[in-house]
């Protein structure tokens, strides 16, 4: 079974445009992320036609509530059969061991990883909030706690991927967004990667929107990027 390692971020806030784009692209080339704004109005009617499209789906939705809340939220996202879910680490070790618990009801559960520190958040936010740590500690911090509460892996940017690595180990799933092709303009995020780059880094997977939902040709640009990473591997 393949493996794809991109995961195409369907950013729009309408259902009916994500699919257009979807018609353009391969399901054994990419997974498909769906985040909050696009699940709001969509709700899980357009998981199921991404999935039968043939496409696995990464349902981005963060979740950060008391433990059996979230477990219960977790619950609904497997029973949508998506491929990979989300929580917030800060939620903290008892919230992620009872999301891990609910999963493992399940045969095919799916992957279950934690958001770290948001890339938005910089050293005054932590500072707003009362933590002294850096953003770097604290994310490290997180993802061991991640990792000892179950989890499958982290949400990470590139450039955190070789810490992550080396402190969590090989097994540990990384999910990185922020990816660029070489020659591409960096949009709104002044921190990125390229494929190559971020692979040797020690990500799993990559999460790429606008270069592949803005291309003249989207499905071209996904190639694109699946033999800079076969160039990799």
């Amino acid at each position: 079974m393949s493996d794809p390692k991109i995961i195409v971020a369907l950013d729009y806030s309408d259902a009916q445009l994500a699919l257009e784009l979807v018609a353009r692209l391969e399901p054994t080339l990419c997974r498909l992320k769906v985040g909050i704004e696009l699940f709001t109005t969509a709700k899980s009617r357009l998981i199921e036609q991404l999935m039968q499209r043939g496409f696995e789906v990464f349902l981005d939705l963060k979740f950060h509530d008391i433990p059996n809340t979230t477990a219960q939220a977790c619950k609904a996202a497997a029973e949508l059969g998506v491929w990979m879910v989300n929580v917030h680490a800060l939620g903290g070790r008892k919230m992620m061991e009872a999301a891990r618990e609910a999963m493992s009801l399940y045969t095919q559960s799916p992957k279950l990883i934690a958001v770290t520190l948001l890339t938005s958040m910089a050293q005054e936010d932590l500072t707003d909030l009362g933590i002294e740590a850096t953003p770097a500690d604290m994310v490290l911090r997180l993802a061991r706690l991640a990792r000892d509460s179950g989890l499958d892996g982290v949400v990470c940017s590139a450039r955190e991927a070789a810490l992550l690595r080396q402190h969590c180990g090989r097994k540990f799933c990384l999910v990185t967004p922020g990816i660029r092709s070489a020659d591409a303009v960096a949009d709104d995020q002044s921190r990125i990667m390229t494929p190559r780059a971020a692979l040797n880094q020690g990500a799993d997977y990559l999460v790429i929107g606008r270069p592949i939902t803005r291309a003249v040709d989207p499905l071209q640009a996904l190639q694109s990027f699946v033999k800079q990473i076969a160039e990799v591997e």
